[in-house]
């Protein structure tokens, strides 16, 4: 079991979904457990309107300054779509185009993220949590995970913003094999093909996970919101760029009281301590 934080626990989606936020993690990390162990953490429509509501409540706390997103149990980030829920909600075209329109928004909540969220992997990563960890800035994988996307298997088309995802991270020579087999990789093949970060022994996960984002919670957040911002301008399309976007947190870092705090402690030799301002 992942040793998450208990305090300061919110649930969702009848505690299928968990928001905490305290300094047993560190300070500035909120965490999303997606907590439905039973099922391998597999994704219920009312789980997605929970995680949204999860993010929304993490981005709106100004204290937050990174969100790590975790499966409860030892089994799976989130093994796929609740398969139940199919013959409810996803039995045709129309329900199925239903089902999207409901978890979209959710989705790209995630995708414009504004603050840096990191995806803490462990077992299964299939189907609807691949594209929950594609859509996150960070993939941390303990190397006893196994990656996939079985919809080549279930007859369900995957659709344009997780294939274009998967492209962006691995190419499209990979993701045809993925979609074309709906094959599990396993955490080394997912490293070599850039689908995770780092990999590392699953008892060292959640530790590695954590410091990585305690290191981020401790800089600038200005600094990190322009890095966030720029490279997502740099993966569109030159002609949809938004430059000015770039040149506007440019600026605001470089005005900041943070800026003159980060050159003061530098100067002193101490641990600048950001405010984000």
């Amino acid at each position: 079991m992942l040793d998450t934080p208990n305090n300061a626990e919110t649930l969702h989606a009848d505690g299928k979904i968990l928001q905490s936020f305290s300094d047993g993690v560190g300070v500035g990390v909120g965490v999303i457990t997606f907590n439905n162990p039973d099922k391998r953490n597999a994704m219920s429509l009312e789980m997605w309107e929970g995680l949204g509501q999860a993010l929304v409540a993490l981005r709106d706390n100004p204290d937050v300054r990174v969100v790590v997103l975790v499966g409860a149990g030892d089994k799976a980030f989130v093994s796929g779509a609740d398969i139940s829920q199919f013959e409810k909600t996803r039995h045709n075209a129309a329900a199925s185009e239903e089902y999207s329109k409901r978890s979209e928004a959710q989705r790209a909540l995630l995708a414009s993220y504004p603050k840096p969220t990191i995806a803490c992997i462990r077992g299964f990563c299939l189907g609807g949590g691949m594209q929950v960890a594609m859509l996150t800035d960070i993939r941390i994988a303990s190397d006893n995970s196994q990656f996939g996307i079985p919809a080549a298997k279930l007859g369900i088309a995957y659709g344009y913003d997780g294939l274009k995802h998967l492209v962006s991270l691995v190419g499209p020579s990979w993701a045809r094999l993925m979609m074309y087999t709906g094959m599990r990789i396993d955490s080394a093949e997912a490293l070599r093909i850039g689908l995770v970060d780092r990999v590392l022994p699953d008892a060292e996960l959640w530790d590695a996970t954590t410091e990585i984002a305690r290191t981020i919670s401790g800089n600038a957040p200005l600094a990190i919101k322009a890095a966030k911002i720029t490279i997502a301008e740099v993966l569109k399309d030159e002609s949809k760029r938004d430059m000015d976007a770039i040149k506007n947190i440019g600026t605001a870092c470089m005005d900041s009281e943070d800026f003159r705090e980060g050159r003061t402690a530098f100067m002193e030799k101490r641990k600048p301590q950001f405010k984000g301002k």
